[in-house]
């Protein structure tokens, strides 16, 4: 069998399992998604050695200290990824919620309903949580789901879909409602993204590169998520204590994320005050930061001076392009001029430039007060997150279950026929 055949029937799989899934009872399907979480954690050892083979894979391959990060698993994280299922199970269902309705003059009874959008692909890079992550959230939602992991984590996902897939299936859950599409070249990506017809929705998840290959390639409609250069604004009337937590949490905490901070803009007139003691901690931290020229002055030869490249840049890494802006308005401009659309953050305590910041930014998520880490889908009460989209078509921002929904339009009458 070619890889075209192989990847057209597991589409044909996943479309038969998502008609079965499609009517299922809520009961059902968080039965599933329990039991899928206690498969997962019995089988941590398991899991585990799959995982290591990956990463001494990685580490021979030269991997970036930060993909390695988020390919490496431990019994912590395994655990975190079952807990997510259970979270999962506790959400209300999407399925067969009115989103609106009204009854006509002419006594006809509207309703649109939520139904699943059917089978939808994954493609991502080497993060194994998004395996389940994804899992959970397509059976939720009653869509049955193909998933194409990278070749950097093949052992821990073919450990893991082994795992949901039995436990799923033991569950009552039709079979081929989860799949891994095999393969460590771009092949099995390519038909997968050919596969309209058979695949309803491609959502890719990673790098710039990967994204604009799938959204450019693609003849399966694609809900783009996107890359996060995100950025922390200090205002003027900022609380510069707080300002130094959230520029902390929003780099530091995590930096191999899509939600962490790559740049700090600071007003200058409080510059003089709070560059040292950021920078200070910055480097403390081990960040490398790029600064413009007022940075430079203020961090001398710890500070490397910033290109476009940096203003551009999503790390992913313990480095952070910093500099001086006037005004929040100038703050807003060079955001539009080089942000990813991802997630902004302000720390003021002025409501006006709170408020001219909310409106100037045009990204998915805008903070006030609060860090760039908080853009998240467990952490919005979602269970998890199939992704954060950047676009501003069907979804925006951390996708849960409704983003994994489409509507029907049910129109119910009494023998009503059209003049």
């Amino acid at each position: 069998m070619t890889t075209a055949e192989e990847v057209a029937e597991l589409g044909r799989r996943a479309r038969t399992a998502a008609i079965g899934l499609a009517p299922l009872p809520r009961a059902r399907k968080d039965a599933a998604l329990l039991a899928m979480a206690d498969a997962l954690v019995a089988a941590t050892d398991a899991v585990l050695a799959a995982n290591a083979a990956d990463l001494a894979r990685g580490r021979e391959a030269g991997m970036a200290a930060g993909m390695l990060d988020r390919l490496a698993l431990d019994a912590e994280r395994v655990a975190a990824m079952a807990d997510g299922l259970r979270q999962v199970a506790g959400l209300p269902d999407p399925i067969g919620e009115v989103v609106r309705g009204s009854t006509l003059p002419n006594g006809l009874e509207l309703r649109q309903v939520r139904v699943p959008l059917g089978v939808v692909g994954i493609i991502y890079e080497a993060r194994p949580n998004v395996t389940v992550d994804a899992a959970g959230l397509c059976l939720k939602s009653g869509n049955a789901v193909l998933l194409r992991g990278s070749s950097t984590a093949r052992s821990s996902n073919e450990a893991l879909v082994a795992v949901l897939a039995d436990a799923a299936t033991a569950a009552g859950i039709p079979p081929y409602a989860v799949q891994l599409v095999p393969g460590i070249d771009h092949e099995s990506t390519k038909h997968l993204m050919r596969a309209r017809g058979l695949v309803d929705v491609l959502i890719p998840r990673g790098g710039a590169g990967l994204i604009r290959s799938v959204v450019e390639e693609s003849t399966v409609p694609v809900i783009e998520t996107g890359v996060g250069n995100c950025h922390v604004y200090v205002d003027a009337d900022a609380d510069l204590e707080m300002a130094l937590a959230i520029t902390m949490n929003a780099k530091v905490q995590r930096p191999s994320v899509c939600n962490a901070a790559e740049t700090l803009l600071v007003h200058r007139d409080v510059a003089g005050a709070f560059l040292p003691r950021v920078l200070a901690a910055l480097a403390a931290a081990g960040v490398t930061v790029h600064g413009d020229g007022d940075v430079v002055a203020a961090g001398g030869a710890d500070v490397v001076a910033a290109t476009d490249d940096d203003w551009a840049a999503e790390y992913n890494s313990l480095d952070l392009a910093v500099g001086v802006v006037d005004s929040v308005e100038a703050a807003v401009a060079h955001i539009r001029q080089w942000g990813s659309g991802h997630t902004e953050a302000i720390v003021t305590r002025s409501v006006p430039a709170a408020q001219a910041f909310v409106r100037g930014c045009d990204s998915a998520a805008v903070m006030v007060n609060a860090s760039t880490r908080f853009t998240d889908g467990e952490q919005f009460g979602f269970g998890a997150e199939i992704g954060i989209s950047t676009q501003k078509l069907h979804a925006r921002g951390p996708m849960g279950l409704p983003e994994l929904t489409s509507t029907t339009w049910v129109v119910t009458g009494d023998g009503h026929v059209r003049d």
